[in-house]
Parts: C-alpha cells; structure tokens; sequence
C-alpha cells in the first residue's frame, strides 16, 4: 500500500468533489432543455473521473469500509447522471414523463451524496495521515500488515455496531418497516429476481432508507448480500429459486 499515492488520489478526489459540487445547483429551475442536457454532461464527465479515481483508491486501500462507500457512491451518481442523459437525448412523451422522476430521484440522493462523500474523504485522509506515521522513513511508505488488518478489524466492527443499533432502533420504534421490506424482498423473488438493489426494495415497501433496514437484516442472518458493480444486492434466506 503506497501512502504517497493514496494521498495523491485523495487530494484528487476533494478537487474534482468541489469542482461537481460548484456545478450541481445549475440543474435546480433549469427549463431549457438543451441547457439542462449540457450541464448534466458536464457533470457526468466530472462524475466519470471521480468514479475512476476512486475505484483506483478502492484497489489501493481493499478492504476499507469508506473506500468502498465512496466507490459505492459515486457509482450511484454516475449510473443516475446516465439515466438523465438519456432521457434527455429523446424528445417524445415518454421520455419528458421519465425526465422529472428520474430528476427527483437525483435531487434526492444528491441530498445524501455530498455528506456522504466528505465524510468518506474526511475519514480517509485522517486514516492515511495515520498511514504516515506508522510508516516513518521508510522508502516506499509501507504500512505493517498486521496494522493495518487490525485497523480494519476495528473499523467494519465499528460500522457493523452502528448498523446494528439502527436496525434494532427501527425494528422497536416501527416494526411494520421492518416487516414490509422482508415482504418486497420476497415479492421481487417471486417475480424471478435472485438479488434486488436496495432501491428497488424501497420502491416496492414504500419504506424510505429501506437499504439500512436490508444491512441489518443481513447482519443478524436473514438476508444474504453481495456486491454487484459497486452496489450490494440482497437476497432473502428463506426463497430458494427453482
């Protein structure tokens, strides 16, 4: 693990954040639609570096719980940039009926993206800062493994309790959250659908945040997950396909 190069990437990654971030609000009010196309491209380029840069981070630090958070997220945004730039490549019915959904959907996730990131970035850089110091003089900045496993250990134990304690607190103050989110899981199972993204989940419960209750049913054994292009799916225990 190169120190240097991770904080290279990091310093990259906070650049072209700021850089999305300053251009973001043009979409807000915009009515003409070639200048809501432009500015959307404009973001998707920026979006594409980003998700670049911190797959390259992902690969460099793996197994880190924020590295593949931030991965994660700005895999979301550039998959919902997408959607947009397609719908507004079309000027049929359809597509204008499309274009406001998928335009609150990216209002909405913006609203956790931006916090989402910095605090990734944030936890990042404190955490290479640290990398640094244990590194010392040595040449190539290598950090221990044994460190750094140890520190990992910590870190998904930390992350784990904090999605624990939110599910259990969902699960006491509305249970029939909890119920309905199993319930679509098994819905989208019996149309066929091994492994369902969290969204699709949350559409179908009507639940918001339903991927929070999804995490904790995964850590208490109900659910199964995995990643898939950066973004965990789940599947319930209990179906068993064909």
């Amino acid at each position: 693990m190169n120190v240097e190069e991770i904080k290279s990437r990091l310093s990259r990654l906070e650049s072209l954040h700021s850089a999305f971030e300053n251009k973001f609000p043009a979409i807000y009010g915009e009515k003409d639609r070639e200048a809501l196309l432009e500015t959307v491209k404009a973001l998707h380029t920026v979006s594409r570096e980003k998700l670049e840069v911190a797959a390259g981070l992902y690969r460099e630090m793996s197994g880190d719980a924020q590295a593949k958070e931030l991965y994660r997220n700005e895999h979301q945004m550039k998959f919902r940039l997408e959607e947009l730039l397609s719908l507004l490549s079309r000027d049929d019915y359809d597509s204008r009926v499309k274009l406001e959904t998928a335009m609150e959907r990216l209002v909405q996730f913006h609203r956790v993206y931006d916090y989402a990131v910095r605090k990734a970035l944030g936890e990042l850089t404190s955490e290479v800062e640290g990398m640094a110091l244990l590194a010392g003089g040595e040449k190539e900045k290598k950090v221990p493994t044994g460190i750094m496993e140890e520190l990992r250990k910590v870190k998904t134990l930390e992350a784990e309790l904090g999605t624990l304690k939110r599910f259990l607190l969902r699960l006491y103050t509305h249970p029939g959250d909890v119920h309905k989110v199993e319930a679509a899981l098994r819905d989208w199972h019996s149309r066929g659908l091994l492994w369902v993204e969290a969204r699709n989940v949350e559409k179908l419960s009507g639940v918001a945040d339903a991927g929070e209750i999804l995490e904790g049913l995964t850590l208490i054994g109900v659910v199964e997950k995995k990643m898939r292009g950066g973004e965990g799916v789940y599947r319930h225990r209990s179906y068993s396909p064909g």
